[in-house]
């Protein structure tokens, strides 16, 4: 019992270090406990539950270690997530210790590799109870020099690496040879060599875009949302005397606009006008990029969507959205496709409106799934904070010809703990997924400007107030990762049914004593 729960502890210390700021190639070893514990187990269904507990156990705590803070915005978050996160990565790692009781490594390690992809993907993929945090690639956020490569693969090609890493040094810690050495070795190597070679071969575009950042640090809490809406509009408006003249886009971050907007007409609110006014007066070849809650009215109730919401008879949908102010063009609108679930989004809204007009759900916000890229002389694509934990939210708005990305953000909910660093640190690998620069305004939190390489030009940190400026490069061309989206996930899932397949057809012809 003692030994176990010291493999467990070391297992869960090793998971967690790439998401409390260290380096995260301990995940290369992070596994080898737990597969040490596995080996130790018989095929009983006796020995099947103990693993299983010593397994939810460390999912458990690698959960808590990494995704406490969430408890700061919403209690039953972290809770939710880590029932659903322990769930998908039990599956994958109790059908790996099943199968290697009763068929052959070879199989048993497939499966591991396949399946825990596979529910990654799906667990990614899913339009509810979506909380992709711990897929394992994002654990190499602060380590972009070593995961360039996922510009071919996104970061489930960083999940393949890991678990393709733990299982040749686990090899080789029980059998020692040189064969298993080698391959270890190789395994965690050759990925670094090759991301080492596109690191410092890599070509910026030599195209930019003079790119300036706000972050006007208000409270979430005492000031965002129950505060002074002039003032906050005036905070807005003194920052931006310190934009450069000749900064051709300005970023402010999500919800910035401390108004109601009417999303068919933005642009005939108060705040809408003050800020276009300014960008007219003090720069003119400016587009001004801007996080606002919208709401949209259904005058026919017939067209209304499943979210809409019910007032007197009349149905609207409120969105988070981002919106483009640019000189002389009216404002176009992108509604927040990923939704944090709990705070924006009630799961199986749609499941129960079959069955009773719910006339919306309170916290229930519209969304849809096109990425609205906003033009003027080039192309920026606006993801609106947790669009950045998902790739294919990213691949997406540059598939729609987005030749720069910006963030629009509001970090302030988790407080000063990792919930927010992280954030900023995904998007480094957002940037090497999709190759393009970014430019990222928070709330407070991290604000700054982040290369296709991946790596970090300038940054403003936690209660700072201020303008960053930088030229930001634009870029058209496409990486294979925007080219075929999670492409690594979906073949996971293939092989996982394969691989199931295989192992219930090999276990009834040995029933049958077809096989020794």
């Amino acid at each position: 019992m003692g030994k176990k729960t010291l493999l467990v502890a070391f297992s869960v210390a090793l998971l967690s270090a790439g998401w409390l700021g260290l380096s995260g190639l301990t995940l290369l070893v992070a596994l080898v406990p737990l597969l040490m514990i596995s080996a130790n187990y018989g095929s009983s269904a006796r020995d099947f539950w103990r693993m299983a507990g010593w397994a939810a156990l460390t999912f458990v705590l690698w959960n808590a270690a990494t995704i406490w803070w969430v408890w700061i915005a919403t209690p039953i978050g972290p809770i939710t997530a880590t029932i659903f996160s322990t769930f998908w990565n039990l599956t994958a790692f109790m059908l790996f210790h099943y199968v290697s009781k009763r068929a052959s490594k070879a199989l048993s390690y497939t499966l591991l590799v396949a399946t825990w992809v596979a529910t990654e993907f799906l667990y990614t993929s899913a339009e509810v109870l979506s909380f992709p945090w711990l897929t394992l690639g994002n654990g190499f956020s602060g380590d972009v020099w070593a995961v360039q490569w996922y510009e071919w693969t996104g970061v489930m090609g960083g999940s393949v690496w890991v678990l393709l890493s733990n299982i040749a040094i686990f090899e080789a810690l029980r059998n020692r040879s040189v064969a298993k050495i080698a391959t270890a070795t190789v395994t965690v190597l050759a990925p670094i060599a090759v991301s080492l070679v596109l690191y410092f071969d890599h070509k910026p575009s030599e195209e930019m875009v003079k790119v300036s950042v706000i972050q006007p640090n208000v409270d979430c809490y005492a000031e965002k949302f129950v505060g002074n809406r002039e003032w906050q509009l005036e905070n807005i408006v003194d920052l931006m005397h310190q934009v450069p003249s000749d900064s051709q886009l300005i970023v402010l971050p999500e919800t910035a606009i401390p108004e109601t907007l009417n999303d068919d007409l933005p642009l005939s609110a108060t705040s809408t006008l003050t800020l276009k006014n300014q960008i007219d007066s003090l720069y003119p070849n400016a587009m001004m990029i801007a996080g606002a809650t919208t709401v949209k009215y259904y005058v026919d109730a017939r067209n209304r969507t499943e979210t809409a919401r019910n007032r007197d008879g009349f149905y609207y949908d409120v969105f988070n959205s981002a919106i483009a102010l640019n000189r002389g063009m009216g404002g176009d609108v992108h509604h927040k496709m990923r939704l944090v679930i709990g705070v924006e989004a009630m799961p199986f809204t749609g499941f129960l409106n079959k069955f009773v007009d719910l006339g919306g759900i309170t916290g229930q916000l519209g969304r849809n799934d096109f990425a609205m890229p906003f033009v003027k002389g080039f192309v920026a694509g606006p993801a609106i904070c947790y669009e950045g934990i998902y790739g294919d939210c990213f691949a997406r708005f540059v598939r729609n010809g987005a030749q720069v990305m910006t963030v629009l953000s509001n970090d302030g909910w988790w407080g000063n703990t990792p919930g927010h660093k992280r954030l900023f640190d995904f998007c480094r690998l957002r940037a090497i997924e999709t190759r393009r620069g970014i430019a990222r305004s928070a709330n407070t939190g991290v604000s700054g400007f982040i290369t296709s390489r991946g790596d970090v030009v300038d940054r403003m940190d936690w209660e700072e107030r201020g303008v960053l400026t930088s030229d930001v490069e634009l870029r058209n061309d496409l990486t294979l990762y925007v080219r075929y989206g999670d492409w690594v996930g979906r073949l996971g899932l293939f092989m996982t049914f394969l691989g199931v397949m295989y192992f219930t057809a090999y276990r009834v012809r040995r029933r049958n004593h077809l096989v020794d």
